[in-house]
């Protein structure tokens, strides 16, 4: 299910790139994509929640798929692309459709536990291999008034002071990289992008080696090349080359459009 704003985030960076036909071309999709987003968040005491059962981005829930609900990611980014389709909604001709922003407003809050985002909303909270994909909630995904930064401060430093790192994804250093960027820390940005760790390097021939039946992984170039122009070319009303310091780095870039 986390791969549901996917086509909504696609057409969005579409259309932003100066495509004018791209709100025509794929208006139907992005409507209905954000139809079936708020038709499966279901009302409870405490919101709209996301599951259960549901699989998030980070798979090692797979087995208690059952029971997880509320993953911190899934919630950022199920508010974010269901207002980026009103948008669309307005440019097609349309009036807003209202289940679509009671959803995105009204969402369960991600949890938090000793001052750091959880990674889902069940138990066992945060398992600490395969993606930390709580950090991806702000900075793969735009802000959205669903993160409190002091504490995704704090979840981006308890993940890079201890995870298991031969269990991450190659797309994972880039997606650590676009978080601390949007959070304003640009050191942490380089240095997590280029983290000397066997999952993030990459090979001659270009290729995001992972493992020996894995030699090949394109998310982690798509990642490198996405999480690039967001540290050069920044967001909408953010400042000039966030993601690099400005007293190591003298940055310029060509035909970046900036992220959301």
């Amino acid at each position: 299910m986390w791969q549901q704003p996917h086509l909504i985030h696609l057409a969005e960076l579409v259309r932003r790139s100066g495509d004018r036909g791209a709100v025509a071309r794929y208006g139907e999709c992005v409507l209905e994509t954000a139809a079936f987003m708020a038709d499966f968040a279901v009302a409870t005491e405490d919101g709209y929640a996301l599951g259960p059962p549901l699989v998030p981005a980070q798979e090692s829930y797979y087995r208690d798929r059952a029971a997880v609900a509320n993953p911190t990611f899934e919630l950022a980014y199920w508010a974010w692309a269901l207002r980026v389709a009103q948008r669309w909604r307005a440019w097609l001709g349309l009036a807003e459709d209202p289940s679509w922003t009671a959803v995105a407003d009204g969402l369960v809050p991600p949890t938090v536990r000793d001052g750091r985002y959880a990674a889902i909303g069940t138990p066992p909270w945060t398992v600490r291999e395969d993606h930390p994909s709580m950090l991806y909630a702000l900075g793969f995904v735009p802000e959205t008034g669903v993160v409190d930064h002091a504490i995704m401060r704090a979840t981006l430093h308890d993940v890079l002071s201890d995870w298991d790192w031969p269990g991450t994804w190659g797309w994972d250093y880039p997606a650590m990289a676009m978080t601390a960027t949007r959070l304003g820390d640009p050191r942490t940005a380089v240095d997590v992008l280029l983290s000397d760790t066997p999952k993030n390097g990459y090979l001659r021939n270009g290729h995001n080696r992972q493992s020996d039946w894995l030699p090949v992984y394109l998310p982690g170039n798509g990642g490198l090349l996405a999480a690039v122009a967001l540290m050069a070319a920044g967001w909408d009303g953010g400042p000039p080359t966030p993601g690099f310091p400005a007293d190591r780095w003298t940055v310029r870039h060509e035909g970046l459009v900036p992220a959301p």
